[in-house]
């Protein structure tokens, strides 16, 4: 049994709040770009389409590949960062990430791009769960929820760029350089990343490891599985409408690229306002299946009316399904500090596993609407979501209680259990 001190859970690193706040803007910026680079490709697909004579199908297979990327290697970014250390883990993989973005608008075939995906999709993986436990580690318990709440709805930043810069820049320079264009923006903000971010942060534990411990607590806690599986479906919906909203507007609603993008926009940006919401619910409040209940049912509830909207409505369904989800991943990226099971160091661990389920089944479902929207409709398609992101729920039956910050941190009645 290795115990967690108090003071590692509550304590964030010592720095000078101007230290702080540079690192916490610097990451925010990373996520921002690392959002960007995920769904800038979405805008793109008819035109890849032209290009490599490929349709929905394949677009799906393109979708998925990133995801199958950022799913796989969750669970070794988070070992890997508990060896050596969030921040440098954190950094090679948004530089990986901005290099084969970049390398995208050069691939010679439809293959060669799919290979490119699936490696941004490894440096998304290498970036991700390690930086939210370096962006937490910066706060003590009790103020964290509103960084991670933020560092999580930055996300919806990048993506919405993604969406509709991507829209506008492909008519005039073409997909290929818009996918280098945001690759290269992401290597520069990684420069400005590594200058920024001290070396101190996210620093690799220096701990005994026991023969108990050889299977780390973080994917041994069923709160973890619980999570995961859980929004297998609601990750499958968030990335496939990113993903396909401005090629359904242009092809069925007989929108610009532009108006497209903007409605696309609003299937993410809004999330901003539901992420700090969230993270800082769950940190008062231990309701938290409640919180992901009502939340999902709220966006995956939305989607249905999709096919029969007009502008105006798809507008306000886009708001309502993106605040929903930006509060349940705000909800879900905050808990794991409270667990009493899970040491500190491991809590980075335990994200990327939880988003690994996630990403690996969000996968499979972005292939599968695309290819129903091949066989069948996008009007079915959106049905197919809303069904799976509210199946998927049922797995919440099996998360144990968390508490809540404001009752004092997670361990105050003793060391924690692993």
């Amino acid at each position: 049994m290795t115990g967690v001190s108090r003071g590692a859970r509550t304590g964030g690193l010592p720095l000078a709040p101007g230290a702080t706040a540079r690192a916490t803007a610097a990451l925010i910026a990373l996520r921002i770009g690392y959002a960007y680079n995920w769904f800038d490709i979405g805008p793109a697909l008819p035109a890849i389409g032209r290009t490599y004579d490929v349709g929905p199908a394949q677009w799906g297979l393109l979708a998925a590949a990133f995801l199958v990327g950022a799913g796989l290697l969750q669970v070794p970014a988070g070992l890997l960062a508990r060896r050596y250390g969030a921040r440098s883990i954190s950094l090679l993989g948004v530089g990986l990430l901005a290099v084969s973005a970049a390398a995208c608008g050069a691939a010679p075939s439809f293959l060669a791009l799919l290979a490119l995906r699936l490696v941004a999709g490894v440096g998304a993986a290498l970036f991700f769960s390690p930086a939210i436990g370096l962006v937490a580690s910066l706060y003590p318990a009790g103020a964290r929820g509103v960084p991670v709440g933020v560092f999580s709805s930055a996300f919806s930043v990048g993506a919405a760029l993604g969406v509709v810069i991507g829209a506008l820049l492909i008519p005039p320079i073409g997909w290929q350089l818009s996918l280098v264009v945001g690759g290269a923006v992401l290597g520069v903000t990684t420069v400005v990343g590594v200058a920024l971010i001290p070396t101190a942060a996210g620093r690799a534990p220096r701990r005994v490891v026991g023969p108990r411990e050889r299977l780390p607590a973080a994917l041994r806690y069923p709160g973890t599985w619980a999570v995961g599986i859980a929004f297998v479906g609601f990750e499958g919906a968030t990335f496939a409408t990113g993903q396909f909203v401005v090629p359904w507007g242009e092809a069925v609603e007989g929108w610009t690229a532009a108006l497209a993008g903007v409605v696309g926009m609003m299937f993410i940006l809004p999330s901003i306002i539901g992420g700090p919401i969230g993270g800082r619910i769950a940190e008062r409040h231990s309701n938290h299946r409640t919180q992901f209940l009502v939340a999902t049912f709220l966006g995956a509830g939305v989607l249905p009316l999709l096919p029969f909207a007009g502008l105006g409505l798809a507008l306000v369904i886009g708001t309502l399904f993106s605040i929903a989800y930006g509060f349940v991943y705000a909800v879900m990226y905050v808990i794991p500090h409270f667990w009493r099971e899970v040491p500190t160091e491991e809590v980075p661990l335990a994200i990327g596993l939880l988003n690994s389920i996630q990403l690996a089944g969000g996968a499979g479902v972005s292939a599968l609407f695309g290819a129903v929207v091949a066989a069948r409709s996008y009007a079915f398609g959106w049905q197919f979501l809303a069904v799976l992101a509210i199946a998927s729920l049922v797995a919440l039956v099996l998360l144990p209680p968390t508490v809540r910050a404001g009752a004092g941190p997670p361990d105050a009645a003793g060391p924690a259990r692993s």
